[in-house]
């Protein structure tokens, strides 16, 4: 329920959900939140329609497409306030008193650049490189001009990650955390750090729209959220996309000269980026799924844990979490570990163990692929021939290690059957950004 006004500001809300105080104001603007011109189309969200699926009893319509965040049909229309940008002056906001490096400086002017001139702009860095250091020099110049920043990523736990840092970074700045788990109301702020999917509830909200991990699943090719990022930011207003893997879309966008790219092939620390040791296994799909794990495996995963070295278990699909696991612990490995996958409902909890040193490992899905930090860990990935792992997925499960200055190293392990061609793309990606990293 909206308990203010300023709840409006930027965002589009059903008019049923408005208390009548609100309802009655003059400046309230409305539209129809189901489009009948040509064909049906909702505006929140940005699909087209069938007409056969979308009836409604009452001959009305809706929207099925967005349905999870709560329903729009023909009866009642979308209720709006434009952005007033109503932030109290704030001329120098930042708090963070950090160095960034002579080439994370230049990544740092560019976004300034990007966000002055209200362009479209690709930061292709390589994991580990400081990208989040590098916004803040843009965002503090746009907080010092009243502008209002958003900063979004498909992943959870990316946002949930990033939070505190823009806090810790911004502290005289309002922020907020929105994602489907959260906790927190939604108050009208100047920075809001969002899933891709809270962006449908805006509509030219931002004078600056940074969209994080911008290749990764559910946002790469999602017709709906690239809708709900050019409904989220003002007509004028700048978007810097941030990534490590780019994928077609977006090169293809580079090439037609829609998107402007920069490019940073070396971490913060300036070391270069830990190479993946592949091993061989026989039938290490099978041993899997009957519930056991090859001995060099095991001896893998007990003198890690026996050293008090954190790593993070890669398997391919969920079903392999429970055998896992199950086989370990008849392997009597001494250790405190947990399993997580998208939909576990004690995700959130289980990450921030192993972000507070209370558990030593995790067995995940790609889940934990990017987007997290765990200082000085280990990464071990099982069946990384498999297809559910793109090279791209590879190369940012290889990216969780070394991303410390006190530990800038660590060990890479793919396991695997045949040396697949993601492994062989993901091993030559990672080997050419060590070259680029070398030249500077």
């Amino acid at each position: 329920m909206i308990n203010d006004i300023s709840e409006l500001y930027g965002r589009q809300i059903p008019l049923r959900d408005l208390p009548e105080n609100l309802i009655t104001l003059p400046d309230i603007q409305s539209r129809d939140a189901i489009s009948r011109e040509r064909g049906l189309k909702c505006v929140r969200c940005g699909s087209r329609l069938r007409r056969k699926d979308a009836y409604l009893p009452n001959k009305q319509f809706y929207c099925y497409a967005c349905i999870q965040m709560g329903r729009l049909d023909t009866l009642t229309p979308l209720a709006w306030l434009p952005e007033p940008n109503r932030f109290p002056s704030n001329p120098e906001p930042l708090t963070w008193d950090g160095q960034l490096t002579e080439l994370q400086e230049e990544c740092a002017n560019k976004v300034v650049e990007v966000f002055q001139n209200k362009q479209r702009h690709l930061l292709w860095a390589v994991t580990g490189a400081g990208k989040t250091e590098m916004l803040f020099k843009g965002i503090s110049w746009a907080v010092a001009r009243g502008l209002r920043i958003g900063i979004a990523s498909p992943r959870v736990d990316v946002c949930i990650e990033l939070f505190p840092r823009i806090q810790s970074a911004f502290e005289k700045v309002s922020t907020v955390l929105l994602h489907g788990k959260s906790e927190q109301p939604y108050k009208y702020s100047q920075i809001t750090i969002c899933t891709t999917h809270q962006l449908l509830r805006f509509y030219h909200a931002f004078d600056v729209l940074i969209i994080d991990e911008v290749d990764v699943f559910p946002y790469s090719g999602n017709q709906m959220l690239h809708f709900g990022v050019s409904n989220a930011i003002k007509a004028d207003g700048a978007t810097l996309y941030l990534t490590a893997t780019p994928d077609q879309a977006l090169f293809r966008a580079i090439s037609r000269k829609q998107l402007s790219v920069s490019y940073l092939p070396i971490r913060y620390h300036g070391h270069y980026l830990p190479e993946v040791t592949v091993i061989r296994i026989k039938n290490l799909s099978n041993q899997i799924s009957a519930g056991t794990l090859p001995k060099q495996i095991v001896k893998m995963v007990t003198n890690l844990a026996a050293a008090k070295q954190r790593f993070l278990l890669f398997v391919p699909h969920i079903k392999d979490l429970a055998a896992v696991a199950t086989a370990i612990k008849r392997a009597g490995v001494v250790a405190k570990f947990e399993t997580v996958y998208s939909a576990d409902p004690d995700r959130i909890e289980k990450v921030a163990l192993m972000r507070s040193r209370q558990i030593d490992f995790l067995i995940t899905t790609t889940i934990l692929e990017r987007g997290v930090t765990f200082p000085g860990i280990d990464v071990l990935v099982l069946k990384a021939d498999n297809d559910i792992f793109s090279a791209a997925a590879l190369v940012q499960i290889a990216g969780r290690v070394g991303r410390n200055r006190d530990r800038p190293t660590g060990q890479v392990l793919f396991y695997c059957e045949n040396k697949a061609a993601n492994i062989k793309s993901c091993d030559r990606q990672i080997k050419l950004m060590n070259r680029k990293a070398a030249k500077l």
